[in-house]
């Protein structure tokens, strides 16, 4: 048996692992009402203000990939904390900006920081001593301060000035600052004498797996950006009760995030990963395709728990797989390059073939881009069981 070093999920880890998540993917939930701040005060057009989005989420993404390896080692909370600073700088600067070009550096400096700190807490989930509860844990927590976030910025922005959004997201990196000190290391090598994880975790994850996971999260991140438009075309809703529907449906969908892993310890990873996948692609097919507003209501709170329950059960198996978080750090940066690509992609397949087309394009992107992840899911079984983890710990032995 072979033993990992692993940090209790007490509840100091839990409040760093949730502050890391949701900076580090903040200015990717934030960035509607970003833009609404790009446009306004510089006067962009949607195409030059999407400009600035991309900047920032590209930046992000990659510095996230490139940060995995170094996301494996011991120091990250001091990695971390220097993600912080950069991040806090660069808000300022955003907040500051009299021009265009200012404005698109400074996104470029808060989100290579931002992606260093995405870095850190996603690997940091790695090395919890229960990978399902502790992913369950950090994505309910982040889904709960990301909305505060996404009212607190647009009410600074209208209450205090343009701009002060920014300033509000600089004082949450400071604030953050001490929280993290919690931030779990874990191993900085793989277990001895465990040949598949040291050959996982000295190579990666493979570009495969890494393509799949950017495809899913182009396709979610692609739709939900749309989702509102589609809904108030097509079943004559009003603009606040179609916002109304969608933001219950991401709370409700935290029940996703609870279930994902019960479901994973009773059916196994792959069997419940795949019934989740298959649903959510439904799912959001029906949202898009349908005219009927309780069909609507109903299609966007499944897919959104489904959604919850696949990313939770990725990160568990990823963890599971790679005690180092290098897998974890990577997937979730191939996950934010889908994040930044997804809006682009869906608008323009939706401006050239139409919303059924787009169903059908969707929902079959989701079921391929889940293939890898399927696949990934194998491993992870294979992987508990080389540890000698219990299948109440492996969360994958159906």
């Amino acid at each position: 048996m072979n033993a990992r070093s692993t940090s209790a999920l007490t509840f100091g880890v839990a409040v760093a692992l949730i502050a890391g998540v949701t900076l580090g993917n903040g200015g990717a939930n934030a960035m509607p009402v970003f833009v609404d701040d790009f446009a306004s005060r510089f006067g962009l057009s949607d195409s030059g203000a999407g400009l600035v989005a991309a900047t920032q989420l590209m930046a992000t993404a990659v510095v996230t990939l490139l940060l995995a390896k170094r996301a494996a080692r011991p120091g990250r909370v001091r990695m971390t904390r220097l993600g912080l600073a950069l991040s806090g700088v660069g808000f300022l600067g955003a907040a500051a900006a009299g021009d265009p070009v200012t404005l698109v550096l400074a996104n470029l400096v808060l989100g290579a920081g931002l992606g260093a700190v995405y870095a850190a807490a996603t690997a940091a989930l790695a090395a919890t001593d229960d990978a399902d509860k502790a992913s369950a844990v950090t994505i309910s927590g982040t889904v709960g301060v990301t909305a505060l976030l996404i009212m607190g910025v647009p009410a600074a922005n209208h209450d205090l000035g343009e701009g002060c959004g920014f300033l509000l997201m600089a004082l949450c990196c400071l604030a953050a600052w001490p929280l993290i000190r919690r931030l779990p290391d874990g191993p900085s090598t793989p277990d001895a004498g465990s040949v598949g994880t040291e050959e996982t975790t000295a190579t990666g994850p493979s570009v495969v797996l890494l393509l799949g996971t950017a495809l899913l999260w182009a396709v979610t991140q692609g739709a939900w950006s749309y989702a509102s438009v589609l809904g108030r075309q097509h079943t004559g809703m009003s603009h606040s009760a179609v916002s109304a529907v969608l933001a219950i449906s991401s709370v409700v969908a935290l029940a996703g995030a609870v279930v994902g892993p019960v479901a994973a310890r009773r059916f196994g990873r792959m069997r419940s990963m795949a019934v989740f996948v298959t649903a959510q692609a439904l799912a959001m097919a029906a949202l898009i395709l349908t005219h009927d507003p309780v069909l609507f209501t109903v299609a966007a709170v499944l897919w959104q728990a489904c959604q919850l329950a696949v990313l939770v059960q990725m990160l568990a198996a990823a963890a599971l797989i790679d005690p180092t978080g290098r897998m974890v750090a990577s997937l979730s940066g191939a996950g934010a390059l889908g994040t930044g690509v997804g809006p682009l992609a869906v608008g323009a397949v939706l401006d050239a073939a139409g919303a059924a087309v787009l169903g059908l394009v969707l929902a079959l992107g989701t079921l391929i881009a889940s293939l890898p992840l399927l696949r990934m899911t194998v491993a992870d079984t294979h992987a508990s069981a080389e540890r000698g983890l219990a299948p109440s710990s492996a969360a994958g032995t159906g």
